[in-house]
């Protein structure tokens, strides 16, 4: 039984320049983890013509992230929503590939995780800069949940194929320095 598990697991993976990026479909649930599990993805209540921003403290140090909520209505919305409930507070990267990204938002620390519902993608246009902020999600479209990943490079091979909703403004040094398992203690968010 353990054995189908990790083979399951390894085809809800899918193959990125190389390197493996976690799924982020969810599956109905929030798995075993502490965060939450939600019924439905959150209404609209954020106001696009406002600015938006988050600050991520981490185990390492902090790291300042500004949201597109024009580019990405739908995403940033999520976002806010779950860092406002508190459901990153607590979580850990799971996945650190120097040079690619980091991820984290997943509730069973293991890349399978989510919060109960999916969000579709969104064609932002915005790129896969050094910084970029987006949404993890498995090779299926529409697959988004909590999990998200900053780019530690430019990705322009992934331009078009995640939605890229925010960036880091300040902390990339902090983001470079994240290993696996070091925590996410709280995300804030400011509108302005």
């Amino acid at each position: 039984m353990r054995l189908a598990r990790i083979v399951a697991r390894s085809f809800s993976r899918s193959l990125v320049a190389g390197v493996a990026v976690t799924a982020c479909a969810s599956t109905g649930s929030s798995g075993g983890g502490s965060a939450p599990a939600y019924p439905a993805a959150p209404a609209m209540t954020i106001d696009t013509s406002k600015t938006y921003s988050a600050t991520m403290v981490t185990s390492r140090g902090t790291i300042e992230l500004s949201l597109d909520a024009k580019a990405a209505p739908i995403t940033v919305n999520n976002f806010v929503f779950l860092a406002r409930d508190g459901y990153y507070d607590g979580l850990t990267f799971h996945r650190v590939e120097p040079g690619f990204v980091i991820q984290g938002g997943d509730p069973d620390g293991d890349g399978s995780g989510g919060p109960g519902y999916q969000i579709p993608d969104e064609a932002s246009g915005l790129p896969h800069v050094d910084g970029a902020l987006a949404m993890a999600k498995s090779a299926a479209p529409n697959s988004a949940g909590s999990q998200f990943y900053i780019t530690l490079g430019p990705q322009a091979e992934l331009d078009g194929r995640y939605t890229v909703f925010g960036a880091v403004t300040a902390g990339k040094e902090v983001a470079r320095l994240i290993q696996v398992g070091d925590a996410i203690t709280s995300v804030t968010i400011t509108e302005q």
